[in-house]
């Protein structure tokens, strides 16, 4: 990195993957601040890093810190759990980003909303989690020491067309497949609250999850990713393998991830459309 690299503001949800992306700043020696949002980011996320917590909600505030803070690129990361209107509680700004009925839009439509937002209004340059750390990008082929077998091949691919039917209707990002058929689709819970639901039925064992970039997604926000709770979700569901797409999903913590796939009998694979 660059040292006159600008500095980078985190949106920060939760989950590892802001941990990440701070650490990475510090290794290269790049300015960064946190917007944590609350109720949202974890509190040991934040330890040691200038940051502020603000209101999911209160746009205004969030922009000002930023630019107080000498931010100029801007990146997403970590899960954000969408909330109603009436819990969003937005502010002027906010609702100016969210005018023309974004909030009823599916993800996609409401990140768009949003980065055009801060883009346009503002002046920010929004990037992606890739741009910044581009060795969380899956690789193609098998992530790991175990590979699907042929049979294994006609479930997958049952798996990744549910994934993108599912997003092509900006709905979600995850489908699980069995015996040829759909068997789950991810809704507004995500990947793991699906898991642990087919773990509890026990209705989808042998089967695949498969994760795909929505068709036409905005890249720089809310790229599909796994990591090792993933896999042991997974795992526990009775699944045999998960799918993700190469080049275009985040493996979060690979090597704890290809660890505990190995260790527990189940294949990764980064797959082309």
């Amino acid at each position: 990195m660059p040292p006159d690299a600008p500095k980078l503001g985190i949106l920060a949800g939760g989950g590892e993957l802001p941990r990440l992306l701070i650490q990475s700043c510090r290794d290269q020696g790049r300015g960064v601040f946190v917007i944590a949002f609350k109720g949202q980011c974890d509190a040991e996320t934040v330890e040691g890093v200038d940051h502020a917590w603000v209101r999911l909600g209160a746009a205004g505030a969030s922009i000002k810190l930023l630019k107080d803070n000498g931010v100029t690129e801007l990146v997403m990361a970590g899960h954000i759990r969408r909330p109603s209107m009436a819990a969003l509680m937005p502010d002027a700004r906010a609702i100016r980003f969210l005018a023309g009925g974004a909030m009823n839009k599916g993800d996609d439509g409401l990140l768009r909303s949003i980065i055009s937002g801060l883009e346009r209004e503002e002046g920010f340059r929004m990037v992606g989690v890739h741009d910044v750390m581009p060795e969380l990008l899956s690789p193609e082929g098998p992530i790991g020491h175990i590979a699907p077998n042929v049979q294994d091949q006609h479930t997958i691919d049952v798996a990744v067309k549910g994934a993108l039917d599912l997003g092509a209707a900006d709905k979600g990002q995850a489908a699980v497949a069995l015996d040829g058929a759909i068997v789950a689709l991810e809704d507004q819970d995500g990947t793991d609250a699906m898991l642990r639901r087919l773990g509890k039925s026990g209705q989808a064992r042998g089967g695949v999850l498969a994760k795909m970039t929505k068709p036409g997604q905005e890249r720089r926000a809310d790229l599909p990713a796994i990591g090792q709770l993933t896999v042991q979700n997974a795992h526990a569901a009775g699944l045999k393998g998960i799918v993700v797409e190469a080049g275009g999903s985040i493996i979060v913590g690979r090597g704890a991830l290809v660890e505990t796939a190995d260790a527990l009998g189940l294949f990764v694979v980064g797959v082309t459309r």
